[in-house]
């Protein structure tokens, strides 16, 4: 019996040093509208005090590849989460690459077999990868697909853009992005 095909192996460290930390990554943007978009979420993403308080005291690095382009609805509403949660916690790594740049990379992280933005690959402090994120909170992704295997993507959608519209401070989004740093920084299983 043949062997399965072997997904090669990528050098995340190479491929976090290319990428571009976020000041650069949103001036850089194709779409102007939305960089100031993106500015006034992340002015007005609120943390609560247990996450400040676990962000501030992560034990070692967790270094994060945003797969992000700015054009993008889901890139809009969930990069500035994740430059929050940057922003609070000094061991968080932050780094933009796009599809364009890394493809054998982006082409590990589809979506139900097609492209979807953004992606956060979390690596450890040693550039382990240990989970990935993305496009959306599970369960709107779960929407999505049941949307395809119903045949009523519109509904699905319109579902999704009511759960985002209940979840203004997208504490969806906070809670799974903590749970995959708390993964990348675990010092024992």
């Amino acid at each position: 019996m043949p062997r399965p095909p072997t997904i090669p192996l990528i050098d995340w460290k190479a491929v976090y040093e290319s990428g571009q930390d976020y000041a650069t990554w949103i001036t850089g943007g194709e779409a102007p509208d939305n960089r100031h978009k993106m500015e006034a979420l992340r002015e007005a993403q609120a943390l609560e005090p247990q996450a400040l308080g676990f962000l501030a005291a992560l034990p070692r690095p967790v270094h994060v590849i945003a797969i992000a382009e700015d054009w993008c609805g889901d890139v809009v509403r969930h990069v500035p989460v994740l430059q929050r949660l940057a922003e609070a916690a000094p061991n968080l790594k932050l780094r933009f690459i796009t599809r364009q740049q890394w493809p054998d990379v982006f082409t590990r992280f589809l979506t139900n077999g097609g492209e979807a933005i953004p992606k956060f690959v979390f690596l450890s402090d040693a550039f382990v990868e240990c989970g990935s994120w993305g496009p959306m909170p599970a369960p709107l992704r779960d929407l999505i697909a049941r949307g395809k295997a119903c045949g009523n993507l519109a509904a699905a959608r319109k579902k999704v853009a009511a759960l985002y519209e209940a979840d203004g401070n997208r504490r969806m989004v906070v809670s799974e992005l903590l749970q995959l740093i708390d993964i990348a920084v675990s010092l024992e299983p």
